[in-house]
This record gives structure tokens, C-alpha cells and sequence, in this order.
């Protein structure tokens, strides 16, 4: 290896010290870099950040997968709390869970944003060749001179720092993105839903126990707008509300208390009673923006996108933060295949990551729909259940796409394209029927053969 490849050499600095940022951090380091990452907020080990806008993160396995890589896992896993399945909230307070998979190892985990980014941080510190600087703003970049300008907020001292190599992980309002289309290096779109989100919490209950079932992902699907829960470790749940910003029920029609109550005690009742503080979170909790980014080039120089920098998703398959961990795994494949040589590595990374990021875009906003709407039809759950009986009598053809996305490390991409295939499969197997007794399956099998190739499965790195 010569000496412009080697690592040692090299000061690479990452923008954003977020989960991607921060994970970025350790794989380089672990390859031998001196990596400087950059962060415009306090250091949350430190000093506790506003709350109102985490929306709690549901790790799945190509997130587990990554942290296995790094070795993680053991400090990770006191975080998480499985999740079997969707918990069906209907308006009366009925219940229904739906499981995500059918095998046991096919649950989704509850983690803390603050405890899993901590994990972090405290490994890539303890590398020795990792250090972060909080509180610094990224004000430009000069490409051209490898250095950018960055200001401490708490001194408004303004430094100019070289760079052999510069990672934008500054999420969806990347300066680094921004600097790059200002120089016509890059364009990008930006999709805002016309729906926004809003934070409220559950809190333990008096014993401190779990008020809802600890282990399942709560959802109070109502059409055009729901409502999301999420487990913690200290036994509260973390709720979303999703809503339209117009309309009938939505966060413009909500501008004051008795029009928030009106609306929890027709559609949310039995979520009320256990919101001690719903008037206080919704009147001062931040309401939340909803977007999809998409990125046509994350390279420029000796610059490279990752994470929601380069393709930010709205949260409804939960995919976000884990796609993101496996753009930090197939950074350091490319770094692998090409001995080191970043001139050949980003391009190749970002070619194999652009249509992958595109697909689990569209997947997350279809979400979105099933998650409010179609969960609540019975022609759903006939869909589902012979998807699962397919699965189980052709599992090298045909695997749900939710378990392809959550349980596999089958590229986004190809999980989206057999996704479509077998969603016609299973609308022509359930026209006319209403009980999965009537499905020929037979007939079923046969179509599954003929329409999907054989599925090229991975090693799977369980929790």
C-alpha cells in the first residue's frame, strides 16, 4: 500500500456526529484513520438536548448486522426492547396484534436515539483516533483547498480545518449537500409531506410499570392520520402523532385545548387517560416536518454524502437510521475492495447505495398508507397471512417484503422490485375470497415459481 492509501497518513473529518456520523467514525478509525468529526450540537452525554423531535428508533437487522460488525452488540443490547408486532388501537380501545414475521427471531427493537448514539461515541473515543468537537457549526467548504470554516458557538471562534477526506452525516439540512449544489455539483430534491408529527408521552405508571404491552409497536391507524407508540427502557412510551397540516383533523384545526380534546376523546380515548401532560407536550413540543430527500450525486472531490444527508426518508418502515448504518458497512467494503484508494471507493459506494436509498424512499412513504389506512382492512390481513403460508412452503422464492426490508440484508432495491411482483401474486390469489381456506395453493406455488427467481439469501447476524 502506498503511502497516499495509507490510512495512518490520512485525517479524515466527518460532519455530523449523529448516529451515522458517529458509527462512520469508529469503522474508520478501525481502519487505521485519524477521523475529526464535526457536530453543531452539545454532546447529548453531556448536556440533555430539547425534547420533541426524536422519534424513537426501531433497530432491525441490517442496523444489527452493522453493530456486530463493530463488535457492539453486547453494550447495545441492554437498550433494546423487542418488538413482536403491531398493537392495533381501533376507536373503541379494541386490540389486535399484528406480528411483523413468523419466526422468533423476527422482531424489531425499541432503542433510546441518546443510549444507542452514546454506544457510539464512547467506542470510536476510546479507539484513540476519534475526537469530537460539539458545538461547532460547518459555516463553508472550500473544495478546492480540502478545508472548511467552522464556528464554536459558545465562543464564536471561527477555525479553518484540513481535510484529506470530508464525510457530510449532517442529516436532511446538510450544509455539506448544500455546498456541493452551490457549486452545481450536485442537485437535490426535497418531497414534504403534507403532513407533519408531534411528541407526547406516556409515562410509567404507578408502580413503575408498562401501561400498554411492553413489547409491540402501538398504532392508532384512523385513515388520514395515526398515532404511533413506542416502548423505553424506563417503562414510558414515546407516542407520534401524524397529521395532516390541513383539513378537518389536522394540526391546523387543533389550535386550542378544547379542540385537542375533542379530538383525543373521539378518536385517541383510550391513549388519553394515559397522557397526564397532553395538553402541555402538544402546545409546547416543536411539530415535526415529514420529507424525503433524494440526492442524484453524493460525491464531489474528496467529499462524500451518507446517512439522511444523502437520501433522508420519512420513518414509517423504521429504515432511516438503519439504512444508514449500512451505508457506513458498504463504505468500508468499498474502502476494502480498493485497497484504500478513496478515489475509487466513493464512487463505487455511492453507486452501490443509489438505487437502494431510492426504493426504501418509496417503501417508507407506501408505509405510510398501510401503517393509517390499510392495516384496518380485512382484505390486508387475508393478504398477509397467505404471504406468511407462502413463506412457509417457498422460502428460498417468496418472502414478505416487510421481512425482506426488517429481517434480511436482501438490498433495498431487490426487495422493492420482488416486493411488486409478489403483491400481484397475492391480489390475484385473494380476488374473490374472503378466508385463506379457499386459496388454491397448489395453484399458488405455481406462480411463485414462474414469477420469482430464486432468492440469494445472506448470512443473517441475529440479536
Amino acid at each position: 500500500m502506498n503511502n497516499s492509501t495509507t490510512p495512518g497518513k490520512q485525517h479524515i473529518v466527518i460532519i455530523g456526529a449523529g448516529l451515522v456520523g458517529s458509527m462512520q467514525a469508529l469503522f474508520l478509525a478501525k481502519r487505521g484513520y485519524q477521523v475529526s468529526v464535526y457536530e453543531q450540537l452539545p454532546d447529548i452525554r453531556k448536556e440533555a438536548i430539547s425534547a420533541g423531535r426524536s422519534i424513537n428508533l426501531a433497530l432491525a437487522n441490517r442496523g444489527i448486522d452493522a453493530l456486530e460488525r463493530l463488535n457492539l452488540m453486547d453494550k447495545v443490547k441492554p437498550l433494546l426492547i423487542p418488538m413482536q408486532g403491531r398493537m392495533l388501537h381501533d376507536v373503541v380501545g379494541r386490540l389486535k396484534l399484528q406480528s411483523y414475521g413468523q419466526k422468533p427471531e423476527e422482531v424489531i427493537y425499541s432503542v433510546s436515539r441518546a443510549g444507542l448514539v452514546s454506544v457510539l461515541r464512547d467506542a470510536a473515543e476510546a479507539t484513540g483516533q476519534v475526537e469530537f468537537f460539539f458545538k461547532h457549526e460547518c459555516l463553508s467548504i472550500d473544495f478546492e483547498r480540502d478545508q472548511f470554516l467552522t464556528q464554536h458557538q459558545s465562543s464564536d471562534k471561527k477555525l479553518t480545518v484540513k481535510y484529506d477526506y470530508l464525510i457530510g452525516a449532517d442529516g436532511g439540512g446538510s450544509q455539506v449537500r448544500e455546498s456541493m449544489r452551490g457549486l452545481n455539483e450536485t442537485e437535490y430534491s426535497s418531497e414534504l409531506l403534507d403532513h407533519s408529527y408531534k411528541e407526547l408521552n406516556i409515562p410509567p405508571g404507578p408502580n413503575g410499570e408498562f401501561q400498554l404491552e411492553k413489547e409491540a409497536l402501538h398504532i392508532w391507524p384512523r385513515g388520514d392520520y395515526m398515532m404511533i407508540g413506542l416502548p423505553n427502557p424506563d417503562a414510558s412510551f414515546t407516542l407520534t402523532l401524524f397529521m395532516p397540516n390541513e383539513g378537518p383533523v389536522s394540526f391546523a384545526s387543533i389550535s386550542d385545548v378544547a379542540a385537542l380534546n375533542a379530538v383525543f376523546d373521539q378518536y385517541f380515548a383510550d391513549a388519553k387517560s394515559l397522557i397526564p401532560e397532553l395538553e402541555h407536550d402538544y402546545f409546547n413540543n416543536p411539530t415535526g416536518y415529514l420529507g424525503t430527500i433524494r440526492c442524484a450525486d453524493w460525491q464531489y472531490k474528496n467529499a462524500v454524502l451518507i446517512g439522511d444527508a444523502a437520501h433522508a426518508v420519512v420513518p414509517f418502515h423504521g429504515q432511516g437510521m438503519n439504512a444508514g448504518f449500512e451505508d457506513c458497512v458498504a463504505l468500508d467494503q468499498a474502502l476494502d475492495a480498493y485497497n484504500d484508494d478513496w478515489h475509487a471507493a466513493m464512487p463505487a459506494f455511492v453507486e452501490s447505495r443509489m438505487d437502494n436509498s431510492n426504493a426504501i424512499a418509496d417503501m417508507a412513504l407506501e408505509n405510510y398508507i398501510e401503517m393509517r389506512s390499510s392495516v384496518n382492512d380485512p382484505k390486508f390481513h387475508l393478504k398477509k397471512a397467505i404471504a406468511f403460508e407462502l413463506e412457509q412452503r417457498l422460502p428460498a422464492y417468496f418472502i414478505p417484503r416487510y421481512s425482506m426490508v426488517s429481517f434480511h440484508l436482501i438490498p433495498y432495491a431487490e426487495a422493492y422490485a420482488r416486493g411488486k411482483i409478489q403483491a400481484k401474486i397475492l391480489t390475484e390469489l385473494s380476488t374473490g375470497i374472503d378466508d385463506i381456506e379457499q386459496v388454491d395453493f397448489d395453484r399458488a406455488e405455481r406462480l411463485v415459481m414462474q414469477k420469482l427467481p430464486l432468492l440469494q439469501l445472506k448470512k443473517q447476524n441475529p440479536a
